[in-house]
């Protein structure tokens, strides 16, 4: 990808310019951003690093299960232009006892598959919410799909909320994901 050192220059140079809220400097933001016809673009509010804090299914009678652990670790990466890369993994996982990426046992390759998450894609905003494209994915039904997500911003923490969760969620639970703006 030619373009991923670019992207990670950005984000070092921008993660720390952006402070999000409802603050003087946030409404300043998304004025900017209106009037530079920013609908082609993403909002300076989203663009530059974050990381993972948590990713969890949330149920109706409030109980929570933390789908990649109790410490997740993940990077989501976001250009000026809307581009963006994420990738989530499960804090703690066990190697393949082959040490042979190919020769892995059907579990190793279960625990693979629900351990880690990542794609790629293109992510607009309108209103509060997030309108993203995903390209590729390592779940190939994601696949060229879109969707959208309710999302808020305070300070250096970003949460969307997924309505339907594609993994282990039982009827009427959603999705919390929550990341925090590199410095």
């Amino acid at each position: 990808m030619r373009w991923l050192p670019w992207m990670q220059i950005l984000a070092w140079a921008w993660a720390g310019s952006c402070v999000a809220g409802s603050s003087a400097f946030e409404q300043a933001v998304q004025r900017a951003d209106a009037a530079s016809g920013a609908a082609d673009n993403a909002p300076s509010s989203l663009v530059g690093a974050w990381s993972l804090v948590r990713v969890d299914n949330v149920y109706p009678d409030g109980h929570r299960v933390e789908l990649y652990g109790p410490h997740p670790q993940g990077l989501w990466i976001i250009d000026a232009q809307g581009r963006y890369m994420m990738q989530m993994v499960r804090g703690q996982r066990t190697a393949f006892a082959s040490g042979d990426k190919a020769r892995g046992t059907a579990d190793e390759y279960r625990a693979t598959a629900l351990c880690s998450n990542a794609h790629y894609g293109q992510v607009r905003v309108q209103g509060h919410v997030l309108q993203t494209h995903i390209e590729h994915a390592s779940f190939p039904n994601w696949d060229d799909k879109s969707g959208s997500s309710v999302f808020s911003i305070k300070g250096d923490t970003l949460i969307y909320t997924v309505a339907k969760p594609s993994s282990g969620a039982a009827e009427g639970a959603h999705g919390e994901v929550e990341w925090r703006r590199l410095p």
